[in-house]
């Protein structure tokens, strides 16, 4: 028996440190380093959850072909023998970007980004941009600030006030939960908004209950407040910012009664508010929740708005906290994905790849291949997106687990968890170390590493030489930019985590990376995209069209299970495998429904059957499903979820859903 330190992989906020214990060749047990600066020995249960994960009897352990509807176990050499020669006979016929790529980011380690490499290398295929789960935001600080960049974990203790906007720390950001008990206790003072009372809303000083969907009007009333009551700060916003006359126009585009009628917010709670952000340094974390809507960029636009005009940017203890990418910008992805191989380039949304490939034309998509993810769960409007799969030549799939996805595939080649290959791992969500993982074990059956297949499929379609690196050789590709701050491989090798050199309180010298080089109210990078750079007044697109609401009055919001990251976990945890239909107390009493009974929601899209939790503190008129189920257990709620895209054109609107509800 031995304990060993490694890392998670799964790709959440906390990117925790593990103690994991090995027993004759097998994980038996997996703790928290307690040596961890960040995560300290604390670790959660999807965590946990690796080790049942790795040692599971569902896993693939042989490369799988489908005939006539069925899965034979075939060797790896005939998988790629057949695989390479499509690919082959694809790009001759059609060209590489008949080809696409669909993925997602369910494992943080820095070798997965391989992928990449082969498809560059391939010639280029079509690819997917956006993000289902945060990009509308990313894309609004980028417009903002000229990138997504967070305060480090303990600049926490320099905030006299913390605001948690749309973010149950609880359930998906642990660490930062430890820190709000440590700081509450010194006297800080502790803000939630959130349509849902939740844990965290649950421990805060003030809990804000707000309408869905409606974050940004909510932030502009605050800015309006901090006008009236002359608390803006004026020496920031003169000196370091352009399109406040443009801010300001909107703010006095709509009164305080429209603002409350809208977001459901007490007019003095807005005075409090706007009084907790003047008293800074105030620090907001935001959550990823409030900009899935179609006014999703817009939101958080408002919200980096009010954190700038109260004076809470570039100082110890305040910041619009959201995404910490300047930890993924420390490695060379360069080096790494070799973008300059790429001959062509085509691109859908990640949102809309269904959409995608059944009206790609010059080429029509003839073969996908899916990494790190399982879009039959994941991605919106699920009927659509497996009509899209169908339709297809070949479709190749590399998991741990015959998933949705996976089960309408034509291969499946089976790959290695966490614990069975070595990386480096990361997340540009909340601090700034990374880890380390070493392999600890064989992985099952003839289960391989991504990077051995990328490796076996490159030597047969003519560019193995660009895979000709052993893993060690890869990651000391990746940290090229570190390796000149003196950060090395020895070093992760040495010490099992390194602290990136990042800024712990970004833009403290006032120098964005914007166009103009100052925070932008009103954006030139929006205005180069072709969009309105200045900000709006935007509402949820469906919660806002009475016709709709006339057939489907409730809202739905599916957040994130609370022991599964997306879908990984369910088929893992018998207690998941039923859908939880959460409703707010006026849907249980206009429906006549009670805890436990069964119901249907649905909408033009489809439908969902569960069973009723009644949720005694939610906002009026609110459903919650979470995220990730399987089909074999009900189906995924994004039967009942749109595709579209938000304002700024990167981002999901899952949340901007109306469904209805009745008892079966």
């Amino acid at each position: 028996m031995s304990k060993v330190i490694s890392s998670c992989s799964l790709n959440c906020w906390d990117n925790c440190g593990f103690e994991v214990t090995v027993e004759n060749g097998r994980v038996v047990k997996v703790d928290g380093d307690k040596n961890h600066p960040i995560t300290k020995g604390k670790i959660c249960g999807r965590g946990r959850m690796l080790e049942t994960r790795t040692n599971s009897e569902e896993r693939l352990l042989y490369p799988l072909k489908k005939e006539n509807g069925l899965f034979k176990e075939i060797s790896w050499e005939q998988a790629f023998q057949e695989i390479a020669e499509k690919m082959k006979g694809i790009k001759l016929e059609f060209g590489p970007l008949a080809v696409l790529h669909s993925h997602d980011y369910s494992n943080g380690g820095l070798l997965k980004s391989l992928d990449q490499r082969f498809f560059n290398c391939y010639g280029g295929v079509t690819e997917l941009t956006g993000s289902i789960c945060w990009g509308a935001g990313i894309e609004a600080q980028r417009w903002d600030f000229g990138n997504s960049w967070s305060h480090a974990p303990e600049d926490i203790f320099n905030s006299k006030h913390v605001v948690i906007w749309g973010r149950n720390v609880v359930r998906t950001n642990m660490h930062l939960y430890q820190y709000l008990l440590e700081v509450k206790k010194k006297g800080t003072k502790i803000i939630v908004i959130d349509p849902i009372s939740n844990a965290t809303a649950k421990m805060a000083d003030h809990y804000v209950q707000i309408k869905p969907g409606m974050d940004g009007i909510l932030a502009l009333g605050i800015i309006k407040e901090l006008v009236r009551l002359n608390l803006e700060d004026k020496e920031f916003i003169n000196g370091y910012t352009i399109g406040f006359s443009d801010l300001l126009e909107l703010v006095n585009s709509i009164t305080f009664d429209e603002i409350v009628e809208r977001t459901n917010v007490s007019r003095e709670t807005i005075s409090l508010l706007a009084k907790s952000f003047a008293d800074r340094p105030t620090a907001t974390f935001l959550g990823l929740g409030m900009q899935r809507y179609t006014n999703g960029g817009n939101t958080i636009r408002l919200i980096n708005a009010l954190v700038a005009v109260s004076g809470n940017i570039g100082i110890s203890g305040g910041g619009s906290n959201y995404g910490n990418l300047q930890v993924g910008q420390s490695f060379d992805y360069g080096a790494l994905t070799l973008p300059q191989k790429k001959e062509e380039t085509r691109t859908f949304t990640m949102m809309q790849q269904a959409k995608g490939i059944l009206e790609a034309v010059d080429p029509k998509i003839k073969m996908i291949i899916v990494t790190c993810g399982n879009p039959l769960t994941q991605v919106p409007d699920t009927n659509l997106v497996k009509k899209a799969f169908e339709s297809v030549d070949t479709l190749v799939v590399i998991d741990q687990f015959m998933t949705d996805t996976a089960v309408l595939a034509d291969y499946v080649l089976p790959t290695t968890t966490v614990f069975e290959e070595e990386d480096i791992y990361f997340s540009s969500m909340y601090h700034h170390y990374a880890n380390y993982g070493p392999k600890l074990v064989d992985p099952p059956g003839e289960a391989k590493s991504d990077l051995w297949i990328w490796t076996r499929l490159a030597e047969l379609l003519g560019f193995g030489e660009d895979f000709h690196y052993s893993r060690r050789e890869f990651l000391q590709l990746g940290l090229g930019y570190l390796e000149e701050k003196g950060i090395t491989l020895e070093q992760f090798l040495e010490n099992n985590h390194v602290e990136l050199p990042v800024d712990h309180v970004p833009w403290s010298d006032y120098r964005f990376t914007t166009p103009s080089g100052k925070f932008e109210f009103t954006s030139a990078t929006a205005f180069e995209k072709g969009y309105n750079g200045k900000l709006s007044l935007l509402f949820p697109e469906e919660s806002t069209n009475n016709e709709l609401l006339e057939k489907y009055p409730y809202t739905l919001l599916t957040i994130h299970p609370m022991r599964s990251n997306h879908s990984q976990h369910y088929h893992l945890i018998e207690s998941m495998q039923q859908i939880k239909v959460d409703i707010s107390i006026d849907i249980a009493r206009e429906n006549g429904l009670s805890e436990n009974d069964s119901v249907r929601v649905y909408n033009d899209r489809g439908e969902v059957k569960g069973i009723v939790k009644i949720l005694e503190n939610a906002h009026p008129t609110t459903i919650n499903i979470d995220e990730g189920q399987w089909s074999k257990y009900g189906g995924s709620v994004n039967l009942l979820t749109p595709d579209r895209v938000s304002d700024n054109g990167l981002g999901s609107t899952l949340y901007d859903c109306l469904v209805n509800i009745e008892k079966i």
